[in-house]
């Protein structure tokens, strides 16, 4: 409980030093939370020593929030003395009391917040207890009332229509290129002026101002404001999900200077303070200097729920390179060895050497160091299994635009199960689908036949030191083209096969992860740590490590061998929908229903990469073979391609008419092919997408983007289905493109 308690109580200090009005009275850039990052869980005693600032208004509302948190946990001893350093009367413990305090604690409220700079990142191996801090924002939050009286500030409902007016009158009345930069604000003032009169009990005005504004706001917000209609009176705001996101997130918005300098002269010769302190309460302001962007470069970057990263989210060092691959002799093919000259002597040939890992002997400057995070040894078979990848790979087609791949679709049939999630084996031997009513089921899609290890007593007749033995311990009466694994009940949303085919992992609908035995077809583990659904798991490239997200918004990092998850990564503001690993395993890309996308360290815990500019929920990521791109697709139909070093957008694939629910990158990069419920697979060039990219300082250090509407140059083709969504693509080792997807009659 200790670490839980120190957690909430630091985020609560960052929460109030983030608060304090900067030298120009906005939460700006200026207003740097680097310092927060290091602050200890014993940061409390400093805030209830410093008696001159416990007079303050915002410090003893933020007292006695904490005072309140210390009761509600039966800490009453710790809560009395905290109360006696403060000065505080005894009333102060008093829960009456402390709620009709309760306006003003709006300011210390981002408890249960997204921000980056507040990450659970801790090791949770022993401490179950610490999985509690990012459950649902509906569920068992004692600061629910704490959070909503941030709207009790009472103004003059009348005047809330006019106070719009104003200003978006001013805003178009600007030059045009600051027009689209201060067009931002309309969005999070609209949300929070209408939740402010709904939560004073005007609902009347409420509705009119509803009614008069919400067609103003961006389109790709509509999902949104949807929800948001839907809260007309005070009791429908408690427990609802969306509210809280809009109130524990602050708002970003990147606004050059000069915007900036406009907007504050306005709403200060107006003295129009009911928007002041929206803006200093519920926005971030990230203020770069130079030119405004345009509409086309904030439109590109917008349309996540909580706004723009902060520019220096994405300021972090992130080792995108690959690891070093072990060099692993190839050795001579039989018909090398019997093919003779013309002398009739046999030909000698130097064993190859892996031309993808071992190319060069230099470490990569961007790559982890090999022992960064613990990995798992090679083992015998998978050094075996690395000499047939060498020997395939020299078969490879080398792919472009003038040399496609072939595509070989799998289609399920008469699938009334419903099928839900596909995946391949690397060595495109097995094909696995996840349905929802509970099953998994496992195809060979080569000529050798599925078989279960025999019994124990079968097993101790078997000759073990033959060589042989691997081929002896399978049962050939259990031999069947496909099996079924029953476990889940509920249905399979993910899953995935580990590197050396041995296990399959699923998730689904029960809140569980499994892992299967793919020897016994048995399920082997069974890990419980999510509250609600899981929407996507997968193994990391090296196997031992999966990842997992779902419904309670957080995803998280386990170890075969633990039943606990090794780290928790919190942030995102809705469902954690589908979850990658990096090609090094040293990060994880989560997608979520929040619309954005985010980049974690491994070793950490800490977010790294924030990347906004879906419109829609987040359905599949890729990252590029050489670990330096993402690619990333969604319900709005646009495939995003992003540079991991730079931490930038440098590129939008259009074409799509549906959600796209698969990504992948051919063996070498050079093509990425999209999967969509449009019933197409598409082919695009990746390497002229990332050969066009010039990233300059200036670029990086702003954000400021200027894609290139050059989808149609990049689209190499498009393949059409009868009649079925596309759910899972998989690229062979030889390159060929194999697709599956379930038949829509």
């Amino acid at each position: 409980m200790a670490a839980v308690q120190g957690s909430i109580v630091d985020a609560k200090d960052e929460a109030d030093i983030k608060t304090e009005p900067a030298t120009d009275g906005f939460g700006n850039n200026h207003a740097n939370d680097a310092g927060v990052l290091s602050a200890s869980p014993s940061s409390t005693a400093p805030a209830g020593n410093n008696k001159p600032a416990a007079g303050a208004p915002e410090d003893q509302q933020t007292l006695l929030a904490v005072l309140q948190f210390l009761r509600k946990n039966k800490l009453s001893e710790s809560a009395e003395i905290l109360r006696r350093e403060a000065g505080l009367p005894e009333e102060a413990l008093d829960p009456k009391g402390a709620d009709s305090a309760g306006s003003g604690l709006g300011s210390g409220a981002d408890i249960d917040g997204g921000d980056a700079s507040a990450l659970l990142s801790r090791v949770t191996v022993s401490a179950p207890g610490g999985a509690k801090a990012p459950t649902k924002a509906g569920e068992d939050q004692p600061d629910v009332n704490v959070v909503l009286s941030a709207y009790s500030q009472q103004g003059d409902p009348a005047l809330y229509e006019v106070y719009y007016s104003g200003l978006k009158k001013f805003i178009e009345s600007v030059l045009d290129c600051h027009r689209a930069e201060l067009s931002q604000v309309f969005y999070p003032l609209f949300v929070h002026m209408y939740l402010e009169l709904v939560y004073n009990n005007h609902e009347g005005e409420a509705k009119a101002f509803f009614e008069k504004f919400s067609g103003d706001q961006e389109c790709y917000y509509e999902e949104d404001l949807r929800i948001l209609s839907s809260l007309t009176k005070k009791e429908h705001m408690r427990g609802n999900e969306t509210l809280l996101d809009f109130r524990t997130s602050k708002f970003v918005l990147r606004i050059s200077r000069d915007s900036y300098q406009l907007l504050k002269r306005h709403l200060q010769e107006r003295q129009n303070n009911q928007i002041w302190n929206i803006i200093q309460e519920h926005l971030y302001i990230d203020i770069f200097d130079g030119m405004p962007r345009s509409k086309s470069q904030i439109d590109a970057m917008s349309g996540s729920l909580a706004g723009e990263a902060k520019r220096e989210a994405n300021k972090a060092k992130v080792y995108y390179g690959l690891l070093k691959e072990p060099e692993i002799e190839l050795p001579l093919d039989d018909e090398d060895e019997e093919a003779e000259n013309e002398e009739g002597k046999p030909k000698k040939k130097k064993p190859k050497k892996d031309s993808t890992g071992s190319k060069s002997k230099k470490q990569d400057p961007n790559a982890p160091s090999q022992t960064r995070i613990p990995l798992p040894e090679l083992k015998d078979s998978d050094k075996l299994d690395k000499i047939m990848y060498m020997k395939e790979s020299t078969k490879r087609i080398r792919l472009g635009p003038d040399n496609l791949p072939s595509i070989c679709f799998y289609t399920f049939l008469n699938a009334y199960q419903g099928l839900t999630a596909v995946d391949v084996t690397d060595d495109s031997s097995l094909i696995a689908g996840g349905f929802a009513d509970s099953t998994v089921r496992v195809w060979s899609v080569t000529p050798k036949k599925l078989r279960k290890v025999k019994t124990a007593s079968d097993l101790n007749l078997i000759d073990k030191e033959s060589d042989d033995v691997l081929e002896r311990i399978m049962d050939d009466k259990t031999a069947s083209e496909s099996k079924c694994l029953y476990g889940h009940s509920g249905p399979v949303y993910g899953i995935s096969f580990s590197a050396d085919r041995n296990y399959l992992l699923s998730c689904s609908e029960d809140g569980t992860v499994r892992l299967w035995s793919l020897l016994t077809f048995t399920c082997l583990v069974g890990y419980k740590g999510h509250n609600y659904p899981v929407w996507d798991t997968q193994f990391s490239p090296y196997g031992y490590y999966f990842i997992s997200g779902g419904h309670d918004r957080v995803a998280r990092l386990w170890a075969t061998d633990h039943h606990q998850p090794l780290r928790i990564f919190a942030g995102h503001l809705a469902d954690v929908t589908c979850t990658r690993f990096h090609p090094n395993a040293n990060y994880v890309a989560t997608g979520s229903s929040d619309r954005t996308i985010r980049l974690w360290d491994v070793l950490t815990g800490n977010c790294v990469r924030i990347f906004t500019g879906h419109k829609g929920p987040i359905h599949a990521l890729a990252f590029s073979p050489n670990g330096k791109f993402l690619a990333s697709g969604a319900t709005d139909g646009r495939v995003l391609l992003w540079d991991i070093g730079h931490g930038l957008m440098i590129g939008e694939l259009k074409g799509h008419t549906e959600c796209i629910y698969s990504l992948r990158f051919s063996r070498d990069g050079e093509i990425l092919g999209s999967g969509s419920m449009d019933n197409t697979v598409r082919l695009w060039d990746a390497t002229k997408a990332f050969d066009d990219l010039e990233t300059d300082d200036f670029t990086a250090a702003t954000g400021h983007i200027h894609l290139q509407d050059n989808s149609q140059e990049l689209l190499l083709g498009t393949y059409l289905t009868k009649s079925t969504p596309v759910v899972h693509l998989h690229f062979t080792r030889r390159n060929l493109l194999l697709a599956a997807g379930a038949y829509n009659p």
